[in-house]
């Protein structure tokens, strides 16, 4: 199995590929939404958020108020630091259960949706390919703006806190240009997904595990050998 990387800006339309993706039949792990599911009241990130955060940033329901806590760690750099200290090891744990999990029922490849790909450069190093969602710029701040009811300014702080897009689609193998129809995205992703399913990358990255595999029980049975002799 190979990983394929997907990210792209704030209100670019990562998530409107990842759904046709998987749309598609192509396996996907979800960054966004494992980053929903580890604050969930009573596991280790909500303790710690609270902790680091007090009682402002939650409902009283327990759950976290994600626009209040928003608010506040866009509009300062050192709270970003903190929720981030705290949430990516947990996501990145998950992540890395999840991959493990596809790899065992014998996925050809495995979609990675990481908003903060480039940023944390946690798994670039393991991924075959990336893919990056862009549009116009002015597209991209009213779609943020309308979608989250957020000023202007609001809308362009949260753009600036990530990596250029610019940047990142020169860090892509494929660009996918969101800013026209959804058929002509879907056309794009549809063209990208078939070259992936052409690729045989998983059939390499197969055979070396199998002879590591294979190594590892040779040595296992050489030391029981020499230890009952």
């Amino acid at each position: 199995m190979f990983l394929v990387g997907l990210t792209g800006g704030i209100a670019t339309g990562k998530s409107t590929v990842s759904t046709m993706m998987k749309d598609m039949g192509v396996p996907v792990v979800d960054a966004d939404l494992i980053a929903r599911q580890i604050v969930e009241p009573g596991r280790r990130a909500w303790t710690k958020i609270r902790a680091a955060f007090g009682d402002e940033v939650f409902e009283e329901s327990g759950e976290i108020n994600r626009e209040r806590l928003g608010q506040i760690v866009f509009s300062d750099v050192e709270k970003r630091r903190i929720i981030n200290k705290i949430t990516h090891p947990e996501i990145y744990r998950e992540i890395q259960w999840q991959v493990l999990s596809h790899f065992l029922r014998g996925e050809q490849f495995l979609l990675l949706d990481l908003p903060l790909l480039y940023e944390s450069n946690r798994f670039a190093s393991y991924l075959h390919k990336s893919i990056v969602v862009a549009c116009e710029d002015e597209i991209q701040l009213n779609r943020l703006m309308a979608r989250n009811t957020y000023t202007e300014k609001e809308a362009i702080a949260r753009i600036e806190a990530q990596m250029p897009l610019d940047k990142k689609c020169k860090m892509a193998d494929f660009v996918i240009e969101n800013s026209g129809s959804l058929e002509n995205t879907r056309q794009q992703v549809e063209g990208i997904v078939k070259l992936l399913r052409s690729s045989r990358r998983h059939l390499y990255l197969r055979g070396l595990w199998g002879s590591g595999l294979a190594v590892l029980v040779g040595v296992v049975v050489w030391l029981c050998v020499w230890l009952l002799s």
